[in-house]
């Protein structure tokens, strides 16, 4: 099986190692276009490429990034990265809105998004012949909108009708990947081709074993991220380690989120609320802790590499 990175096509075998949910860059679209003199293309691209360069030191093949619209998606720039480090670089195709689209998507139908999503995997992103890998969607603590709603089943279809896995934004607090789920099941998606990010932002056994009876994987893929994002790293470890006792290590996946660059946040405020927040926190200090907790190194295998595959074959 063929799996588009931004360089062209890879099989599924050669993946390795994976971060499943990364950022290069994260722009806010109506403010770079409209005040372009806030941004500074050649520091975002030097970071992204330190960023990149350093996890691919640590041994990381693959860099899977959920950058779509809504949060700056340039696949020039995700090109540029990869030719420059050699990283395998998986682009993404959906909309990341926690409520609202806008009008011009608004107002059409559900099929209508969902052939914007597959002409993204099949012909190309942005008038290029990069090809999308995986779709993104997201819903947060609004619950799922009417727009929300819209993307969700957008994505269903055009998973359905190209293969591609599925990866989301969810909102462990108020319960959105349940709903996320749900959603899905009526639009008749395989389970084992979806990833409901963010699951680790809670360590309710509960909610985490609920979402689970489903039959998706979950992402527990915000190292880095504390306080507002649910849990401390010591939390999160506890979770995984948990699940991984409980027999779930075939069932997640380990990463940051982290943004090599994002606007939402003065530079120095991210890196002042949060410091570890970078593509190598994982590998330096939560694969350590994970195996002196009783996690073994073919379990994080399982988790870093078996699984991803898996999630792209949809098995």
């Amino acid at each position: 099986m063929q799996v588009h990175t931004v360089t062209g096509s890879i099989d599924v075998s050669s993946l390795g190692k994976t971060l499943v949910h990364e950022h290069l860059r994260v722009r806010s679209e109506e403010i770079v276009r409209q005040f372009p003199q806030l941004y500074d293309e050649g520091h975002e691209l030097q970071r992204a490429i330190e960023q990149v360069r350093a996890a691919k030191q640590r041994g990381i093949q693959t860099i899977c990034d959920p950058t779509v619209m809504g949060l700056g998606r340039d696949i020039r720039f995700m090109e540029r990265v990869a030719q420059q480090t050699q990283m395998q670089i998986i682009a993404a195709t959906g909309v990341y809105t926690y409520h609202y689209l806008p009008p011009a998507l608004e107002n059409r139908s559900i099929d209508f998004l969902a052939d914007l999503f597959v002409h993204d995997i099949e012909q190309g992103i942005q008038g290029t012949s990069i090809k999308a890998g995986f779709l993104k969607c997201a819903t947060d603590a609004q619950g799922i909108t009417p727009d929300v709603e819209k993307v969700l089943r957008a994505v269903a279809r055009a998973q359905k009708q190209t293969g591609v896995p599925i990866l989301t934004h969810s909102h462990p607090a108020s319960g959105t990947g349940i709903g996320q789920m749900e959603i899905f099941e009526e639009e008749g998606v395989n389970p084992k081709s979806i990833m409901i990010g963010h699951s680790g932002d809670t360590d309710s056994l509960e909610y985490l074993l609920r979402l689970l009876s489903h039959g998706s994987y979950i992402g527990m893929d915000r190292y880095g991220l504390t306080a507002p994002f649910g849990c401390s790293t010591e939390r999160r470890n506890a979770t995984v380690v948990e699940l991984v006792q409980r027999g779930y290590t075939d069932r997640m996946f380990l990463s940051q989120d982290a943004c090599a660059t994002i606007d939402w946040f003065s530079e120095e405020m991210a890196t002042q609320m949060f410091p570890k927040w970078t593509m190598t926190y994982v590998t330096d200090e939560i694969l350590p802790d994970l195996l002196a907790n009783g996690v073994t190194q073919g379990q994080i295998d399982t988790m870093m590499i078996d699984n991803v595959q898996h999630w792209f074959e949809g098995v």
